[in-house]
């Protein structure tokens, strides 16, 4: 099972989209920081679409990288972690 790629190592274009999402969804600075801490403890991951719940949104991703950000009421594809 792969674990989820850090943050300094996502492509360009995926970190820029990732960083537009945050803006478009008003994702807060305390939600961000739990992201952030779960991120670094190297989660496994399925190869398969997958959510994570964080509070104020859900991260979405597919194998080892993180792919969007929904808000709470957004439907996400695959399992959650």
């Amino acid at each position: 099972m792969p674990q989820i790629e850090a943050w300094s190592r996502l492509p360009a274009a995926l970190r820029g989209h990732l960083v537009e999402r945050m803006h478009d969804r008003h994702i807060g600075l305390e939600d961000l920081n739990r992201l952030r801490v779960w991120m670094e403890t190297k989660p496994d991951v399925p190869e398969a679409p997958w959510f994570k719940d964080v509070g104020s949104f859900k991260l979405c991703g597919e194998g080892k990288y993180p792919k969007t950000f929904l808000l709470p009421g957004q439907a996400a594809r695959g399992g959650e972690l």
